[in-house]
Parts: C-alpha cells; structure tokens; sequence
C-alpha cells in the first residue's frame, strides 16, 4: 500500500510537471513565436523585449489557456463519472444528451435570428446570446434527465433516454438546417467545431464556477463511486443511496459538461478517452485517486491538442474538436494494444 502511495505520488508530479510545460508551450505558440523566457516574464509581471508580446500572452493566449485547462479536466471528470455510474467503458460526458440540447438552443437561435433579419437578428447572434442558447438548450436536457431519474430506478434506462433525447434533438436540428441558407449553416457548423478562444475573462470566471462546484460534487461523491463499480446491491449494502448518488452524479456532469459546452461548443473525445489513459497509468479504480489524476490528464491533453490547433508559425488554425480526435485516438489505441486489456 505504501509502494502504490509512493508511486501515485511521483505520477501527480510528473503530470504537474507536463501541466507546466504544456501551459508555457501553449502561451508561446502561435502564428507569433514567443520564447519560453519572455512567457514566464510576462507571468510573474515582468516586461518582454516587445510589448506586442505581452499585449498577446495576457489578452488572447492566457484566457485561452485557461479555458483549455477547465475545459479539458472538467469534460475529463465528466466522463469518469459517467462510465462509473453506468458501468460502460463507452459511456462519455455527452451520453445523457447535453450537446445534442446544446445545438438545439444554438441551432434555434442562428436559424431563428435569419427569420427576424437586421439589426434585431445580428443582436441575437452575439457571443454571450449563442452561449445563453447553448446553456439553456443543455439545461433542459437535464431537466428531462433528473425528472426520470426521480421515476426510474434502471441507471440503464436513463442512460437510454439521454440517447434518444440526443437523437430526438438532432433530427430537429436536421430539420432546421434543411430549412436554412449558407450563410446559417456555416455559422452553426463552425460552433460545432468548438473553440477555446472566444472567452472572456468574465466567462472565464463563470466557467471557473461551474468547474469548482462540479468538482465539490465529484469529490464528495468519491465514496459512492468506488462502492457503485461493484455493484447496486453492493453498494446498498454498504449504505449508499443509489438514487441520491445517481441525482448527484448526473447534476455533477450537466454542470461541468453543460457549463463547458456553452461555452466553448461541443468539445469530442476528451471525456470518454482521457478517463482511460488515467486508469493506464495508474491502475487503480479508486475514485480518490482517479479525479485528480483524471483531472490533470484532461487539462494537458487538450491545452496540446490546443498547441497542434493553431499550427504554430502560420495564420492558419484547425478546429479544436478535429485535433483531438486526430490525434488523441491513435494515442489510446497504441495504450490498449500495448496493455492489451482495459482497466476499469
């Protein structure tokens, strides 16, 4: 036991470690080369060799950073507690239908400003309205999701109604996008791309907010977790209360996956892979361990993936959401092959 508690130790800081490489690796690259040095003394309140620098580092690169490091562990931790409640190793953040309610909301607002048209619609089009829309399209879902929750007993049952709730939605989407010109279309499909830079310092305080409180549930919920990967009836026994923990898991994941999705648009892959690399590398299902470790993980996997964005060196930046399935996919499927079995 103290072995493993030596080892996990030296992981937490080797990972903290990455995490600090990877945050000074993403404020000094871009389409603007920045060196490390200049980085590290623009963060402690130093001056750079150009102003231009620092004026870039503390307005573009810095929030976008911190929004990768939110985003990336708290989509991470969403989807840890969605594989345990279920039981699935395929289950991620999004399966209870959040994204799908998400684009609904947004969907309905940009085809529905092409309606109304001039000044009125362009208004309805503002960043703080689409992330209005996609929190509200999110919250709904979990309306939908809590209230069966309370009627239903089967965890399995709710997760089949988030998926057809997902579907539901998307063939409304569908439908409104049949109906829509180019112009909507473009503008609907570049959201879905997800991005990590539209978020301002005050988003980045309300996204902080969700993030924090996701993680008190999460944390307080540790004990549940670790007794519902042996089973409800073991779990009973150990007197945990299904419904009350399974209310507490699904409110966790909507805040942190329906508050991150609002704000940055849909973000694939991170929630459902990352919670696997952390169980690759530590080997253990205690929940104690895994959130912190889960957390960490996220954070740099996506403020890379966030790195690879933007193709250092030139103007041109790719898609959030493409860059880390490109290359976050081949990653774990080179850890399974080379594990050759799943732990969970």
């Amino acid at each position: 036991m103290m072995q493993a508690s030596k080892k996990y130790r030296l992981y937490y800081i080797l990972l903290l470690l990455t995490l600090c490489f990877a945050f000074l690796l993403n404020l000094s690259l871009g389409s603007v080369a920045i060196p490390f040095k200049e980085v590290v003394s623009t963060l402690l309140g130093g001056e750079t060799s150009k102003t231009t620098w620092q004026y870039i580092i503390m307005n573009y690169r810095l929030p976008k950073a911190l929004v990768a490091c939110i985003a990336g562990g708290g989509l991470s931790i969403a989807g840890l507690l969605m594989q345990t409640l279920f039981r699935n190793p395929l289950a991620g953040p999004f399966v209870l239908g959040l994204t799908s309610g998400a684009s609904l909301g947004v969907a309905i607002l940009i085809m529905g400003a092409g309606f109304i048209g001039g000044f009125t619609g362009s208004l309805l089009l503002d960043t703080w309205s689409i992330t209005a829309a996609s929190a509200l399209g999110s919250f709904l879902v979990v309306l939908v999701v809590l209230s069966a929750t309370f009627k239903i007993k089967d965890t399995m049952a709710i997760l089949i109604i988030g998926l057809m709730f997902g579907t539901f939605t998307g063939a409304i989407v569908s439908i409104l996008a049949y109906f829509s010109n180019a112009e909507q279309l473009q503008q609907f499909v570049f959201w879905s791309y997800g991005s990590l830079g539209n978020v301002s310092w005050t988003g980045i305080g309300i996204l902080s907010l969700c993030f924090v409180m996701g993680m008190a549930i999460s944390i307080f919920s540790g004990k549940s977790l670790n007794a519902l990967l042996l089973g409800e009836n073991y779990a009973k026994s150990l007197g945990v209360g299904i419904k009350k923990t399974t209310l507490l898991i699904i409110l966790a994941t909507s805040i942190l996956a329906g508050g991150i999705t609002a704000f940055v648009g849909p973000i694939a892959f991170v929630g459902l892979a990352v919670p696997h690399l952390s169980r690759q590398l530590f080997t253990t299902a205690n929940h104690f361990v895994l959130i912190p470790a889960t957390l960490l993980t996220g954070s740099i996997l996506l403020l890379l993936c966030d790195s690879i964005a933007q193709l250092p060196f030139t103007e041109y930046t790719l898609p959030i959401n493409a860059v880390t399935s490109l290359f976050g996919a081949p990653v774990v499927i080179w850890l399974l092959i080379r594990k050759r079995k799943l732990v969970f």
